[in-house]
């Protein structure tokens, strides 16, 4: 298969189980593809109008996001590219103000799928998948009722250097549960210097942009403010707007803080979101996952490692 920079694969879901079947056809898009791999599941259940809200699905939406990133980061890292950006996109329709420009190729899992006019020029490619597993009767039953709250405004904070899956799947369930708006705090150049190959991490403005442009994708109506975090707290330690934060399992202990910090200020603890889909220990993937997960390290610190190793592939 000939190599591409920026390719398209899109698939239709029955339910929130893990796409299993999916699995070859995400390993074909990722390993024919060079620089950016965007993945469009489409599914009723991802529509903004479900009643349902979506906290009631929070382990199984980051479970699925976590297992389409994994098989498509193994795919990248068995073909040694490690800065394949891929992105996951969570639709109910294939509308023409989702699909991201410049794309080389699009890849069909099944060929029922209506695309918009916009994909007219592009290449189209049906791929291969295993059989689809019958549908869950399960999914439609799982409630949470201590997360039936909505949540208009949710924050959440990182360095987000070299955003990749890991970073994505926080960004993608922060966007997922907020209803009005997101705030993410990103970390100022000035506290990143004592990070292994300080020069390799990218400037504050470069993490910013990159994070704003990848929320914008994955969820456009929403609001989004990005802002300086000089501190463990940011806004979440002040501004009474804010109900939710998220966090990942290693950071758990700083929405403690943040909570302690708001209460000498007289304000409300927040509802804490925890992802840990993206823990090397994590008990919501399932072993083959975990697995792949280890291998394909997903960390800042790895990415600056290779790109040091590896400088003819960093100029991207």
């Amino acid at each position: 298969m000939t190599t591409i920079r920026r390719t398209l694969l899109v698939a239709s879901l029955d339910d929130l189980d893990i796409p299993h079947h999916l699995d070859p056809a995400i390993a074909a898009a990722a390993t024919a593809t060079s620089d950016a791999l965007f993945i469009v599941l489409l599914s009723d259940a991802f529509a903004l109008t479900a009643p349902t809200p979506r906290t009631d699905s929070w382990v199984q939406v980051q479970t699925l996001l976590a297992h389409v990133y994994v098989r498509a980061s193994k795919a990248a890292l068995q073909q040694n590219n490690i800065l394949l950006d891929v992105s996951v996109l969570l639709n109910s329709v294939l509308s023409p103000d989702a699909i991201p420009p410049a794309i080389d190729i699009c890849f069909r899992v099944h060929d029922n799928i209506s695309l918009p006019d916009s994909l007219s020029s592009v290449p189209l490619t049906l791929l291969p998948s295993h059989p689809r597993p019958p549908p869950s009767v399960t999914t439609a039953q799982i409630h949470t009722s201590s997360l039936c709250t909505r949540y208009p405004v949710i924050a959440m904070g990182g360095t987000f250097d070299h955003l990749h899956a890991g970073h994505k799947i926080l960004l993608s369930m922060t966007a997922w549960i907020a209803t009005r708006k997101v705030i993410v705090g990103i970390t100022v150049d000035a506290l990143l210097k004592k990070k292994s190959n300080p020069h390799l991490v990218e400037s504050f403005h470069t993490r910013a942009d990159k994070t704003r442009s990848f929320l914008v994708l994955f969820r456009p109506d929403l609001e989004y403010d990005i802002v300086d975090l000089n501190n463990v707290y940011g806004p979440t330690g002040f501004d009474p707007d804010i109900q939710a934060v998220v966090v990942s399992k290693e950071t758990l202990s700083g929405a403690a803080a943040i909570d302690k910090e708001r209460a000498s200020k007289g304000l409300p603890p927040l509802r804490t979101f925890v992802i840990d889909v993206i823990s090397s220990d994590s008990s919501k993937l399932d072993h083959e996952d975990a697995e792949i997960l280890k291998q394909t390290k997903m960390s800042s610190t790895f990415i600056r490692e290779w790109i040091a190793s590896n400088p003819a592939h960093s100029a991207r």
